[in-house]
């Protein structure tokens, strides 16, 4: 029996994948299960898991675009599977053609630097060529028996010399569907959105002095778990969506919708590029379920096996730049979101207290929002609310007591 594998809908709104990596060969013995192909789409790189066992068929190229509910694979599930006592059929056939004489060797074929040489480009690539004074020798042809094809033509460079002997090679790989779809997002929001960027600084001592104090404990307590920064971010930010629940609506054509909840997206990088997993109802959650949440995302977006429902809504996006080491930036909007908050690293900077000089440990944060629905006081107010909960997060996120807000 032949089964039809059949790409599944990975969300209500996606209409197509693209076939990102097979991970069996044509012809390959599957077991049900076993996962097959990793698939793009435009929110995130999902396994195809194989619907049944047997001898698999592959309908569909690495690169290439599939709708939903097409075929990409064919398995035959009456094939047995192969015995691996069994000799090789390969090895059996290899044999007489060892014992072959000499002269009855297939002649050897020309080496690829020949074809590549006595190659002649398409006539398409030929004018290519001599519009950009190239000769054909200069080119390596990808088409078959090594001709030039238009796209060596259009991609091929005049030889400029290299005195030093470096390396000029380049690479042009495409864009995975879930990177081609961030660009096109962000280059709607700088589009589509009136974004501006506020801007604030933070002592981060307050912090640094209770997680010194608790760290140890907490993770202790919490099976390892750490005692981040994002906890506090994240407790601030909620706290602050409240006071200004501005921050935490969304524009939706001539209507505002607004939120009285906080599912909080986590900017974090993973192995196909920036994913953005939701924090849900974040402002019911402790200082230990927000942990416990972020580290989970993360885990699952390092190993590839984040899931469109782990990205999909969230109102309003952190983003922490500060741990590849930047010192400032302006945070792009996650759409349709209408406010990003940006972390930064942290440095020890001298900053007068009380009218003197100390140096504390200090971060810039940025918030980037959409002047359409939030105004210049909402916004800046929104900021002040963040820093002054970091900066005093006994009293304002943990109700005056540490270690019962750490349930410790």
């Amino acid at each position: 029996m032949i089964l039809e594998m059949k790409v599944p809908s990975p969300g209500e709104s996606i209409k197509e994948v693209e076939i990102a990596t097979w991970l069996v060969k044509d012809g390959d013995y599957v077991e049900k299960d076993q996962a097959i192909a990793e698939v793009d789409s435009d929110k995130a790189t999902l396994e195809l898991p194989a619907e049944a066992s047997g001898i698999i068929t592959l309908k569909a190229e690495e690169g290439d675009a599939v709708a939903v509910g097409a075929v990409v694979c064919l398995i035959d599930t009456s094939a047995a599977k192969p015995s691996g006592d069994a000799p090789a059929p390969a090895k059996e056939e290899a044999k007489p053609v060892a014992e072959a004489p000499k002269a009855e060797a297939p002649k050897a074929a020309p080496v690829a630097e020949k074809t590549y040489a006595t190659s002649t480009p398409s006539p398409a690539a030929k004018k290519i060529l001599e519009e950009k004074n190239i000769q054909p020798t200069e080119v390596v042809g990808t088409g078959k028996g090594g001709r030039i094809t238009k796209d060596d033509a259009v991609n091929a460079t005049p030889s400029m010399g290299t005195p030093t002997g470096g390396n000029r090679g380049s690479e042009r790989t495409k864009l995975s569907m879930l990177r081609r779809k961030v660009a096109e997002r962000l280059v709607a929001a700088k589009n589509e959105t009136a974004m501006l960027t506020t801007f604030n600084e933070v002592n981060m001592t307050p912090i640094n002095l209770i997680r010194n104090e608790y760290k140890d404990a907490f993770k202790a307590k919490h099976n390892g778990l750490g005692l981040g920064y994002m906890s506090f971010f994240t407790k601030a930010v909620t706290r602050a969506l409240a006071l200004f629940p501005d921050v935490n609506s969304m524009i939706d054509g001539d209507f505002k919708t607004s939120y009285d909840f906080c599912d909080i997206s986590i900017a974090v990088s993973g192995p196909k590029g920036l994913m953005v997993p939701v924090v849900r109802n974040a402002e019911t959650l402790s200082f230990r379920g927000i942990e416990a949440e972020i580290k989970r995302l993360a885990i699952k977006s390092r190993d590839g096996q984040i899931t469109v429902d782990d990205m999909t809504g969230g109102t309003f996006t952190i983003t922490n730049g500060g741990v590849f080491g930047s010192m400032l930036s302006t945070p792009i909007i996650n759409p349709p979101q209408s406010g990003i908050l940006g972390m930064h690293n942290i440095i020890e900077r001298p900053i007068a207290v009380n009218g003197k000089v100390e140096i504390h440990p200090m971060m810039y944060v940025a918030l980037s929002y959409d002047h359409r629905i939030i105004d210049g006081r909402e916004s800046v107010g929104f900021l002040v609310a963040v820093k002054e909960a970091l900066e005093n997060p006994l009293e304002l996120l943990m109700n005056g007591d540490a270690k019962k807000a750490l349930e410790l």
